[in-house]
């Protein structure tokens, strides 16, 4: 299928692996220009030379997504310098960063994790929104969690951030429906990839424990990976997706256990 996005400019945070490189994959596959951050500038040069392979342009930027907006404009401006104008924008830095149960942790560590999930996420969409306006097309794609739908895991800031992202997406979505651009959420479950954080579960963690939660928590009996999340950025980002605005799509394997 055609997804009609050739030639357009996307803007993926932390594209260098896990679903940040499963995305840039597949939007590259529709002849999507692409600009891509990572915080250490690991995995730049492979990434590039992914891409050196595909008939589009493209930058990686050593830059480590924060919630200073001189610094989100500055990872913009250096993106638009190489690409052009940011058409389409994937939120996907984020993390718990260590973070634990609202009453254990401190205030200072649950700021840093909402700066991280949340207030870069969306000062980018303020940002990139005002071009999209103005040229009437636009697509943004964040990355929650089912974490940010329903109760899971130990980190409070986490499931709290991640479901401020669903929510502000949900809003934004609604103010510019008439303008163009959608606005959508992915909430993946638990997908394993290299370098992230579930693999290191499975790498740490006794046979048996690793068994008992697929057998409790993943019907599908393994962990989810991360091109099904990259397919569904591009055909959010597509022509075809021009009436899908203010979703959260789940794709978890049926790991959560909310109905709506």
């Amino acid at each position: 299928m055609d997804l009609g996005i050739k030639g357009k400019n996307a803007l993926i945070t932390g594209g260098t692996r896990g679903l940040g490189l499963a995305s840039l994959k597949s939007l590259s596959n529709e002849g999507v220009n692409i600009a891509f951050c990572s915080r250490s500038g690991e995995g730049i040069k492979e990434t590039t030379d992914l891409l050196d392979k595909k008939n589009i342009k493209y930058i990686g930027i050593k830059h480590e997504i924060n919630n200073d907006v001189d610094s989100l404009n500055e990872l913009i401006n250096k993106a638009e310098k190489n690409i052009g104008n940011i058409d389409i924008l994937v939120n996907n830095v984020g993390g718990s960063l260590g973070s634990d149960s609202l009453l254990k942790d401190d205030l200072e560590n649950y700021e840093k994790v909402f700066n991280l999930n949340f207030w870069a996420s969306l000062k980018l969409m303020k940002i990139v929104s005002k071009n999209m306006i103005a040229n009437k097309w636009g697509r943004i794609i964040n990355i929650s969690s089912i974490f940010g739908r329903e109760y899971g895991g130990k980190s409070s800031s986490y499931m709290s951030s991640k479901a401020s992202l669903i929510a502000a997406t949900k809003h934004m979505a609604i103010e510019t429906a008439k303008s163009g651009i959608t606005v959508n959420s992915i909430a993946p479950g638990s997908i394993k990839h290299d370098g992230g954080s579930w693999e290191k579960f499975v790498n740490d963690s006794p046979k048996e424990v690793v068994d008992d939660f697929i057998s409790q928590n993943l019907p599908m009996g393994d962990f989810g990976k991360p091109e099904p999340v990259g397919e569904m950025v591009a055909f959010l980002s597509s022509m075809q997706a021009f009436t899908i605005t203010g979703a959260c799509i789940n794709i978890d394997a049926g790991q959560s256990s909310n109905l709506f």
